[in-house]
């Protein structure tokens, strides 16, 4: 049986506060684990209105006061623009607090613009041939396994706990896989960003897994987006606010997501149609049973036992009952 997870960037619907936002994240959490999935985890953006993660960590401490058993984690932090050892330190405080409900996703993502990236860096922004580097750091403060020879070898990230959270590694290629097996961590494939190389990069992260202290097998996740209601053309008609949020991200349009009185499909240009069906690689949407059917087709094609679900659609009950419904098809 296929585990599900959910992934949530707390998308703003237009018209709504983002404080309305981040509490039905806290409800959306709540609701998840009643349901029957095994994560949620919570993005990292910035510089953006229409998103209202951009700091997982202080999230994640209320969606795991909130819940009792769901594994709650980072999906991801954004390891180039911040100090392992501090990454480090919040991670252990965070599983200390909730013991083994913790995992940290992280990624090699830049976090926004240029000049975005110069403001999370405080200008001191690092070669991107450095994250396997960082990535290693990580780890090493994370179990205190930093080799003699670090330069930070006696320095210990807090508290000092038996079990550290789980790490993982997001990413979209076949490089990001070999990073991950080569540490012997977790892999998330970024399926909902773009698919093109995910079965090439799924392969690669198995043929060279390496053991670690962190993950003594491969262990992998797929992250889609589905839109699921109880039929097909159900979950046609909501996905349209889905399919103009991507438009509206894709042209730098915003990242708020309108509601569906203001889409009108029919004024799409070629070009945008053409776009909404190239995004629709990225997505499954349709009746429990379609989306039962299309998950475990790419779970033979992708070789996992675990997906990750993300649904950006304007009306927050509907996303409820997409859940739900995939939850009492598949769970």
């Amino acid at each position: 049986m296929l585990r599900l997870s959910v992934l949530d960037q707390a998308p703003i619907s237009k018209g709504h506060t983002p404080e309305e936002t981040l509490q039905h994240t806290i409800k959306l959490a709540k609701w998840a684990e009643s349901l029957g999935y095994h994560r949620y985890w919570v993005a990292e953006h910035h510089n953006t209105s229409g998103l209202a993660s951009s700091s997982p960590e202080i999230l994640m401490t209320q969606i795991a006061a909130s819940t009792h058993e769901i594994r709650v984690g980072s999906g991801g932090i954004l390891l180039p623009q911040y100090s392992p050892y501090k990454i480090a330190e919040n991670a252990k405080t965070l599983s200390a607090l909730y013991p083994n409900r913790i995992d940290i996703g992280f990624g090699n993502s830049p976090g926004g613009s240029p000049i975005t990236q110069k403001a999370l860096t405080d200008h001191h922004i690092k070669p991107k041939e450095d994250f396997y580097r960082q990535a290693l750091d990580l780890q090493g403060f994370m179990h205190n396994t930093l080799p003699r020879n670090h330069e930070f070898r006696l320095v210990k990230a807090g508290p000092r706990i038996v079990n550290p959270p789980a790490m993982w590694l997001l990413g979209l290629t076949e490089n990001g896989a070999k990073n991950a097996a080569q540490l012997g961590i977790g892999f998330v494939f970024g399926h909902f960003i773009n698919p093109k190389y995910g079965k090439v990069a799924m392969k690669r992260y198995y043929e060279e897994f390496t053991p670690s202290i962190n993950h003594e097998e491969p262990a992998t996740i797929i992250c889609i987006f589905v839109v699921c209601a109880e039929t097909d053309e159900q979950a046609e008609a909501l996905a349209i606010t889905q399919d103009r949020w991507l438009l509206n991200v894709g042209k730098g349009l915003g990242t708020k997501v309108q509601p569906p009185e203001e889409i009108n499909s029919d004024e799409y240009s070629n070009e945008e149609l053409e776009q909404i069906k190239k995004n629709r690689n990225r997505c499954i949407i349709g009746s429990p049973s379609t989306v039962k059917k299309q998950l475990n087709q790419l779970a033979e094609a992708y070789q996992t036992d675990e997906f990750m679900i993300i649904t950006n659609i304007y009306n927050f009950e509907d996303k409820k009952k997409s859940y739900k419904l995939i939850a009492e098809e598949m769970l």
